[in-house]
């Protein structure tokens, strides 16, 4: 949900605040803009509506004209007020002070009100606008001193926000602030910057600080002061990131979705390694307190949204039919809200690629309020999100920077954690014998290569993909752990290509679903060699007698027979176990998604009304 970016230097800050906003344009692209403090100490400003090169192209005409040493920037995912350029951040008030805001003032309709009343004029629909006129009345209130003016106006705000604001009053400062939405400082040489994430400011340093809750950064070229909720003075430590700005650039590839996907088997590799020994998962991989922490735990709640709440779901399966630990599952939005009962002896389990999703961190911080003897981790792939601060313990997936809004590698990352997490868990609680153990070790070893296997089918599946060109629906079925391998194929198809399409366990194919089936509705089901196979080649039968065009992705033991007119068979793996079997089968569905997708000829990394980060309800 949105993206900011901003700094103090020596140096012009134009082009470092566009080469940061294309950074993070994956987090909000319907419109963006950028304000600065010029040579005459004067706020200037472009927005523009669209991506960021609309708002590049608007610069350049502009230039030289448009260059400051002190400035903000933001790439804007619309909530409050629809994508437009009056709607468009930085705001500014009276020629004073702009602002950018990354989150929601959910009192911003008694601001505005009261604001009015005291004679401010709004020039949009944004909550945002009220941040703007709160500071300037601040301002005005503490003669100008930018500092005091904001530790002051985000008193009055209730709701998540991240702000980077500059002034006219203090030509030479930035000032930001974060509650509830991430934020983190960049330490150059001579030079100060700001971002929603490190990788908008990889190609200016690789050395940042990442604010805590209710922090205030104050920047300047030759200074950086940082202070906490109450207005202390404080130290945060600064941490050196292992990215390189290479890692975010496309490369070879046409997308970042594209680019991501072929990136899996070493994610994967990555997310392993330092956490096998020849037999065993290393219970020490997540964290010190780890063996004592499962010894006593009785039951497994996983919260979680999207496609995190997808790799959960597979996950129960693993926990309850391979070490018989009770795992219940839910949506993060869902759990916050309905006043649950968590049993004591609970391990709550919080996944999130970014670790800073709105409804997973608040149900988090609901669950530690109402819950005795609840132990919590995260799995997560940002190592200073929020998530990973406020968790007793923190595994990380090293899926590596993720930009496409459709997840891959960090779904299939958390995959491999949550497989590593229950032989852990079965280990410390005798539930897995080390003859199973080994076993599942060793399936885990051969992910990789069965990853980099399953991608080899890409022309194929690019084949089957034409078959979509003109459908607006689709079924996909699955049973036990993939049937939510299948809701998340369906979930990346709607993401990305536009098409409607649902998920159904095969067996309830007679509930209902039968009825949609067609010769316009293509079925994509998932055949491993299991247990249930031959009652999901029954379910098949039941849609080949109706027409409907079947597309079967199959463990090539598993023996599907592709005849028949609109009856395609893709060998998508062998040999894939109870594990592997969830984790493999996921990449063609992703290919599939992605081939669709261009043949729509939609926006495959950014698609509408999307943001990769929801870091807002």
């Amino acid at each position: 949900m949105c993206g900011i970016v901003g700094g103090v230097a020596e140096r012009n800050l134009t082009p470092i605040l566009l080469e940061g906003l294309r950074r993070l344009e994956y987090r909000g692209y319907d419109s963006s803009g950028i304000a600065l403090i010029n040579e005459q100490q004067q706020l200037s400003r472009v927005r523009s509506i669209g991506k960021i090169v609309q708002l590049q192209h608007k610069i350049e005409q502009t230039a030289p004209l448009f260059q400051g040493n002190v400035g903000i920037a933001h790439t804007r995912w619309a909530t409050h007020g629809v994508p437009a350029e009056h709607n468009a951040h930085p705001h500014i008030c009276n020629q004073r002070v702009a602002v950018v805001h990354n989150g929601i003032i959910e009192n911003y309709a008694s601001l505005k009100t009261a604001q009015i009343a005291q004679g401010y004029k709004f020039t949009s629909q944004t909550d945002t606008e009220v941040v703007a006129h709160c500071l300037d009345a601040q301002l005005q209130m503490h003669g100008g001193d930018l500092l005091k003016a904001v530790q002051s106006a985000v008193s009055h705000f209730e709701g998540a926000y991240a702000l980077g604001v500059i002034a006219t009053d203090q030509p030479d400062l930035l000032v930001a602030t974060r509650s509830g939405s991430p934020l983190v400082v960049g330490v150059g040489i001579g030079e100060y910057f700001i971002a929603s994430d490190v990788a908008a400011l990889l190609p200016v340093t690789q050395q940042f600080i990442f604010l805590e809750e209710g922090d205030v950064a104050v920047l300047r070229r030759d200074a950086l002061n940082l202070y906490d909720r109450d207005g202390l003075p404080v130290e945060r430590p600064v941490v050196t990131s292992s990215l390189s700005s290479h890692a975010v650039e496309l490369g070879e590839h046409r997308h970042y979705m594209h680019k991501e996907i072929f990136e899996q088997p070493q994610a994967v590799i990555d997310t392993l390694q330092g956490r096998l020994s020849q037999s065993s998962v290393l219970v020490s991989a997540f964290g010190h307190q780890a063996e004592a922490i499962f010894a006593g735990i009785e039951q497994v709640q996983i919260i979680a949204c999207g496609t995190s709440y997808h790799s959960g779901l597979v996950a129960r399966y693993w926990f309850e039919d391979i070490i018989g630990l009770p795992c219940a599952v839910e949506v993060a939005s869902e759990f916050r809200y309905r006043h649950p009962v968590v049993r004591p002896n609970t391990l709550l389990v919080t996944i999130s690629q970014s670790g800073e999703t709105a409804d997973t961190l608040a149900a988090l911080r609901e669950a530690k309020k109402i819950a005795s003897n609840l132990a919590t981790l995260t799995i997560c792939n940002a190592p200073e999100s929020s998530l990973t601060r406020e968790s007793q313990l923190v595994f990380l997936t090293h899926a590596g920077p993720e930009i496409g809004v459709a997840s891959t590698k960090a779904f299939t990352t958390q995959l491999v954690s949550l497989a590593l997490l229950m032989t852990a868990m079965g280990r410390v609680q005798n539930r897995l014998s080390p003859e199973r153990e080994k076993v599942i070790v060793k399936g885990l070893k051969k992910l990789p290569g069965l990853i980099q296997d399953a991608l080899q089918h890409e022309p194929l599946i690019k084949q089957v993909a034409q078959s979509f060109a003109d459908k607006t629906s689709a079924l996909f079925l699955g049973r036990g752990t993939l049937y939510p391998i299948a809701m998340e194929g369906a979930l990346k198809l709607k993401e990305i290509s536009y098409i409607h399409a649902e998920a159904y366990p095969a067996g309830e194919l007679k509930h209902g679903p039968l009825a949609l089936i067609d010769e316009q509705i293509p079925v994509v089901a998932i055949a491993p060699k299991d247990e249930l196979l031959e009652k999901l080649k029954a379910n098949l039968q039941e849609v080949k007698a109706r027409g409907g065009q079947m597309i079967v992705f199959e463990d090539e033991r598993s023996g599907i027979s592709s005849d028949g007119e609109g009856f395609t068979v893709i060998k998508a793996t062998n040999n894939v176990g109870r594990i592997t079997a969830p984790i493999t089968f996921n990449i063609p569905l992703q290919l599939l998604s992605y081939h669709v997708a261009l043949i729509k000829g939609t926006d495959v990394d950014q698609p509408r009304n999307l943001a990769k980060s929801v870091t807002v309800e």
